[in-house]
């Protein structure tokens, strides 16, 4: 009997290996700027988002950002830009842990710094198919069920709203990155869903544990809220900590 004790935990120890070594090498990198408390770091804007005094086509863009301190060496936040065709000002919307209630709506700037670090952009859609992705955005972000509920680990978060939305609209595309942490939360969906892009299946244990299998994402495994997975449309590797890491430069 110890035998086969000894036999599972050494399966499992190695089970562990491509999701925490990535993670640990992360977490030796320094994310963000020196600076002493997050109130100091820099919000200011990017300017990655289109003028919409200039672009008058309507604008959907999905956006992420290393978070404070230590945690970016795990973790990613994450928010949805939008600006209606005509429109001038953008409306974005996002999960904040500190804020209550935590689902934030507000007018202003799409695509500022976080917490000292500079957001990229996950997806970005214009045109007609940006129109029809926000008709379908009210209704789904007034549906989402934790408007007050937030748990940094292993969900809901910042990552389980934006991953919400891809799977309400699957006209999004959307792949979020493996440090996006609480992706894998399963909102309202129990332990098979739809994949965030809606382009698969994912099954999940409350975030702890799973697969995804998409054409869009690829293949993914998660494992404590850590994912490492591949992705044969770009040939990319997804690794905790370290995000998407392409095969071919």
């Amino acid at each position: 009997m110890f035998r086969w004790f000894r036999k599972i935990g050494l399966v499992f120890v190695v089970a562990l290996v491509p999701f925490v070594t990535p993670q640990v090498i992360s977490y030796a990198s320094n994310y963000g700027e020196a600076v002493t408390h997050w109130s100091n770091a820099r919000y200011d804007r990017t300017y990655q988002s289109p003028d919409p005094r200039v672009v008058e086509e309507a604008v959907v863009q999905v956006l992420g950002a290393r978070t404070w301190g230590w945690r970016g060496s795990f973790a990613i936040h994450t928010w949805i830009s939008v600006k209606p065709k005509h429109a001038d000002q953008y409306q974005r919307y996002e999960v904040i842990g500190w804020r209550s209630p935590h689902l934030t709506i507000r007018d202003g700037v799409p695509d500022n710094h976080w917490a000292g670090n500079r957001p990229y952009v996950i997806q970005d859609i214009r045109g007609a198919q940006a129109e029809a992705i926000i008709n379908k955005l009210g209704p789904a972000v007034a549906a989402y069920p934790y408007k007050t509920d937030y748990t940094a680990w292993p969900g809901p978060n910042s990552n389980s709203f934006i991953a919400y939305l891809g799977r309400k609209i699957p006209e999004l595309r959307l792949d979020l990155p493996p440090t996006a942490i609480g992706k894998d939360y399963l909102v309202e969906e129990g332990v098979v869903a739809s994949s965030i892009s809606g382009t698969g299946v994912q099954i999940s244990a409350a975030g702890l544990a799973g697969l995804t299998l998409g054409l869009e994402e690829g293949v993914e495994f998660h494992l404590l809220g850590l994912t490492t997975g591949f992705d044969i449309n770009d040939l990319t590797l997804k690794l905790p900590g370290f995000g998407r890491v392409p095969l071919i430069p």
